[in-house]
């Protein structure tokens, strides 16, 4: 303390340390199998890893790349949105390379907000977007996705209704990280209407784009009337299982990029150069690549949704992204997710998420555990061995 205040920030006194950190400490601690934080436990492809070494060695990028990110990589973006959806941008006015999405969804929100706008978020969501939502001065007004039938689902008449005068965006994710839902086109086209009707911009996080395992993925920009007032967000990370290379990317009109950038600049202003040449290559793998990854993935989760049912969890099955919402009460006995969590380590080995932290309405969230499922088949196979032994008594 000095001055009779506390050093931290009174808008982020809040949140602390983050729970991945947490749980992943404990996954050391114990020596427990780490289901909690999604990442790879593999490298991606071998010819990205060498095109980055190449770059490196060749020293593309070494120094400071260009503020926007390095020309090969834009435009790699650029293509890639024209070929997977139809969407063009212009690499040099319409493409920003990001330290991440995490970078990339804090300098949009930074950028567009001003204190005491509203922020419309649903929950449970990332546990980043709260905390830029209040580094911005904005106002997070969460809109829950309920359970129901095996899955989550948003309920648009509590979006509609969550939208207010002094709504600025909305902040979407999809395909939606924990639950694994996977927007339909009638509800994004029922978003982009209310974004519409009420002059709304949105953020969207579509990181998981390529981990779609039911239904389709669908950018919100490709909407009738969408495209200028929606801040695209992706990354390299999930797709191409290079999640410490954070290298992400925001695709939007000139006038929202140049916004964009404007925050960003002041944050890495630039990063991962060698990194970026190698995701422009990465881009521009073959459907095969894409396709084999889905493939993985959905065995994967096939896996461990099975093992978990089997072990005594409900289980919603996700539709995209690679992790698995569980609900503990079926166990017997078990409430509290945050505290489940906690013990699992020392109970069975194994190290889950849980989702109350992500929620504002804790109690929406407290018995229900995520487990990621991007692991080798091998260490899966053990964690539901040891998820079965689970004493519930």
């Amino acid at each position: 303390m000095t001055q009779g205040r506390p050093l931290l920030n009174r808008r982020l006194a809040e949140f602390g340390t983050t729970i991945f950190a947490e749980m992943t400490a404990l996954a050391v601690r114990t020596g427990s199998i780490n289901l909690g934080q999604g990442f790879p436990d593999t490298d991606g492809p071998d010819e990205i890893r060498e095109a980055a070494v190449r770059a490196l060695r060749a020293g593309h990028g070494n120094q400071y790349p260009p503020g926007p990110g390095v020309p090969e990589l834009r435009t790699a973006v650029a293509e890639h949105q024209q070929r997977r959806y139809g969407l063009v941008y212009d690499p040099d006015t319409e493409v920003l390379v990001t330290t991440g999405a995490t970078e990339a969804v804090a300098a949009a929100l930074l950028a567009l907000l001003e204190p005491g706008d509203e922020v419309v978020a649903l929950e449970p969501y990332y546990d980043s977007y709260a905390a830029c939502i209040a580094m911005a001065g904005g106002t997070r007004v969460p809109v829950t996705l309920h359970p129901h039938d095996g899955a989550y689902r948003l309920d648009l008449d509590e979006l509609r209704a969550a939208v207010t005068p002094r709504t600025r965006l909305i902040l979407l994710n999809t395909p939606h990280n924990p639950t694994g839902t996977v927007l339909t086109r009638d509800e994004l086209s029922a978003v982009a209407e209310l974004a519409r009707e009420r002059d709304l911009l949105v953020v969207t996080d579509e990181v998981y784009e390529h981990l779609v395992f039911e239904g389709e993925h669908i950018p919100l920009a490709s909407f009738p009337g969408m495209r200028e007032r929606t801040v695209t967000i992706s990354s390299a990370g999930k797709t191409f299982s290079f999640t410490g290379w954070k290298v992400g990317w925001i695709t939007a009109s000139p006038e929202l990029v140049t916004a964009v950038r404007s925050a960003k600049q002041f944050l890495t202003y630039v990063s991962g150069g060698p990194l970026q040449y190698a995701v422009a290559k990465a881009l521009r793998l073959p459907d095969s690549y894409f396709d084999a990854l889905r493939a993985d993935l959905r065995a994967k989760r096939d896996l461990l949704s099975t093992g978990l049912a089997e072990a005594g969890f409900g289980v919603y099955e996700p539709a995209g992204t690679y992790f698995v919402t569980t609900d503990i009460r079926p166990l017997g006995g078990e409430q509290d997710g945050l505290a489940f969590c906690r013990a699992l380590p020392e109970r069975c080995g194994v190290v889950a998420v849980p989702n109350a932290v992500f929620y504002d309405h804790r109690d929406q969230g407290a018995p229900f555990v995520r487990f990621a499922f991007c692991k080798r088949m091998e260490v899966l196979t053990e964690a539901v061995s040891r998820l079965k032994g689970l004493d519930t008594r």
